[in-house]
């Protein structure tokens, strides 16, 4: 991706996986439990998953907000859509409901 904030949305997105990396191995994790969960167990241990998946959302449209407030309307809008689409293609995860925060 090209736009005109790809190289800023590439450092917010770094740093979102450096400083949250405990986060994001315990999402990993989560997600392999499901993978390996029992039928049994899978829904309990999908709605975990999910949680995570959700504040993960969350305090990445945080961000990208608190960003976007300080941009004109116009630029604004083209920051949050650039970052939503990086999000959906570099962390596509956390990318399914980014756009509805």
């Amino acid at each position: 991706m090209g736009g005109r904030f790809a190289e800023l949305i590439a450092r917010q997105l770094d740093l979102f996986e450096e400083q949250d990396a405990d986060f994001l191995r315990r999402v990993d994790e989560a997600e392999r439990a499901y993978d390996d969960a029992d039928r049994e167990d899978a829904e309990e241990i999908y709605g975990r998953y999910q949680e995570l998946v959700e504040h993960g959302t969350e305090a990445l449209a945080e961000m990208r907000d608190a960003y976007a407030g300080t941009l004109e309307s116009d630029d604004a809008d083209e920051y949050i859509a650039e970052f939503n689409q990086t999000v959906i293609d570099r962390m596509p995860r956390f990318g399914l409901e980014i756009e509805d925060l």
